[in-house]
């Protein structure tokens, strides 16, 4: 049996729409996307939403966990629509999570605790929305893995990360709001588009009925945007993502310039939130 489209099931308004933690993940293409599911899972998401252009293979006995629905992920800004038309569908209130294939969410202590626990401390400390830092993650070796996905081996940048003021309409920086930088987007920005540097996205929120998220990651509400409230420092999470590294090996503007992504601060990647948590790439806030 097709999936059916994302419009018409939520219109249905399923059981599995009713609670939170919700993750939506964007399937783009097919690296790693039975990984990425089954991580988000193991996360702790309630439900997974799998939005693909065709049918996508569920790993095996998550039927009830993850439901495959079609959508063109593949147009500009695909995630707009979808995570838009998902907030409207939620009762208010409600944690959602957006990612694309081959892109991994790690929390503070996320191997021995579930999202559901980090969301609940993150709303007692009156905090609606959390900031991401999207963190990319390559194959040392693009002969062996010319889609520069590699699980077993995959990389990261631990240095060249840094913040710049977020300019508001007047000109001043915005009130708790930074752009971040990094990555592969910083070393080979030539080839990224200037909209499409900022390695900042806001992945973890609370919907309500007048959000909307933007095509560059950010939303409708200024608090939303904001990395901590005002009196103290806030968790952060991370998204461990190939998906630059895709992008640029397989690009024509940029695959046959780049002969590979290691440099002299590549580290190999361990798959834990305490590496990342030494490197200062995302915060525990007052969370123990």
């Amino acid at each position: 049996m097709n999936p059916p489209r994302l419009e018409d099931y939520l219109a249905r308004r399923p059981a599995t729409l009713a609670k939170g933690p919700i993750a939506v993940v964007l399937i783009e293409d097919s690296a790693a996307v039975e990984e990425t599911l089954l991580h988000h899972l193991r996360a702790g998401f309630r439900h997974v939403l799998a939005l693909s252009p065709e049918p996508v293979a569920m790993p095996q006995d998550t039927a009830t966990h993850i439901t495959n629905l079609i959508w063109n992920t593949r147009r500009p800004a695909a995630h707009v629509g979808a995570v838009n038309a998902v907030i409207r569908a939620v009762p208010a209130g409600t944690w959602l999570y957006y990612c694309f294939n081959a892109e991994f969410l790690f929390f503070p202590f996320s191997e021995s605790r579930r999202v559901g626990e980090m969301l609940a401390f993150h709303a007692e400390e009156r905090r609606d929305a959390m900031l991401t830092y999207v963190i990319d993650l390559y194959a040392p070796d693009l002969a062996a893995h010319p889609d520069a996905v590699d699980l077993e081996q995959a990389m990261f940048d631990r240095t060249g990360y840094y913040a710049l003021g977020r300019p508001g309409p007047d000109g001043h920086p915005l009130e708790r709001q930074l752009d971040f930088h990094g990555g592969l987007r910083w070393r080979f920005e030539e080839f990224v588009p200037a909209d499409r540097r900022r390695i900042d996205r806001i992945g973890l929120f609370r919907a309500l009925p007048e959000l909307r998220v933007t095509p560059d990651h950010r939303f409708n509400i200024p608090e939303y945007n904001t990395y901590s409230c005002p009196w103290h420092h806030n968790l952060t999470a991370a998204i461990a993502s190939f998906r630059v590294a895709k992008a640029l090996a397989s690009n024509p503007g940029s695959r046959d310039r780049i002969g590979g992504f290691v440099w002299r601060s590549s580290h190999r990647f361990d798959w834990s939130s305490q590496q990342l948590m030494d490197l200062g790439l995302m915060e525990p806030g007052q969370w123990f």
